[in-house]
């Protein structure tokens, strides 16, 4: 079994249709796998910024500040002491924490493909002949997206995640200035990114490719 899906050009014309495999993009939808597969890769890529330090590492407070007994106050050791301004922190943030998830390869996978699949569900998958760029130019770029959100998606509001099969300098920069729009290579796709962008534009030769990694 296959699913069938038209093919476009970048003028947005119709030049064919394309088979895709439905091991990669007719996965039934498990909303607790996507929601434990983002909720790792979010957790693996943030960055523990927050770090207060202990009685043992804020500067100064060598000296007792009063002698022990006779001055009528209450004895203390230390300027550096948690209950004095500026002393140590007790059970504040620390920047050795660890926020890692491990999920299973499998899962990981599964996960991706269900929300590939979804996008071909809703209809807002777009497979393009290729995407080809001759000139730095956003206005181009710009003006082939209009043309797919007019005649193929419908879209009253651009939100699009692009996926070339290459890297290509000319399509990153010309795309890269336009609002509601991310382009990354096919090496970089994950869930995070397709579930964040509405539509999904993918080339022909990036669809052979996710067959091959995947079958």
């Amino acid at each position: 079994m296959s699913v069938k899906i038209n093919v476009y050009n970048q003028k947005a014309e119709n030049v064919g249709t394309l088979d895709l495999s439905d091991k990669i993009f007719k996965v039934a939808l498990n909303n607790d796998l996507l929601h434990q597969a983002v909720i790792a890769q979010m957790a693996n890529e943030r960055q523990v910024l927050a770090h207060t330090k202990t009685r043992a590492e804020v500067s100064g407070g060598g000296k007792k500040p009063w002698k022990q007994k006779g001055t009528g106050r209450a004895r203390v050791g230390s300027s550096r002491s948690p209950i004095w301004r500026g002393g140590g922190i007790i059970f504040g943030p620390r920047n050795e924490r660890n926020f890692k998830k491990q999920l299973p390869q499998k899962m990981k996978q599964k996960a991706l493909l269900m929300a590939l699949s979804d996008k071909v569900n809703n209809g807002t998958l777009v497979i393009l002949e290729k995407l080809d760029m001759p000139e730095f130019k956003t206005k181009t770029f710009g003006a082939m997206l209009t043309a797919l959100e007019k005649k193929v998606l419908n879209n009253d509001r651009r939100n699009v995640l692009v996926i070339n099969d290459q890297k290509d300098e000319k399509v990153k920069y010309s795309g890269r200035n336009l609002k509601g729009v991310e382009i990354i290579n096919l090496e970089n796709l994950n869930i995070v990114e397709v579930l964040k962008y509405k539509n999904l534009i993918l080339t022909n030769e990036a669809v052979k490719k996710l067959e091959e990694r995947y079958k």
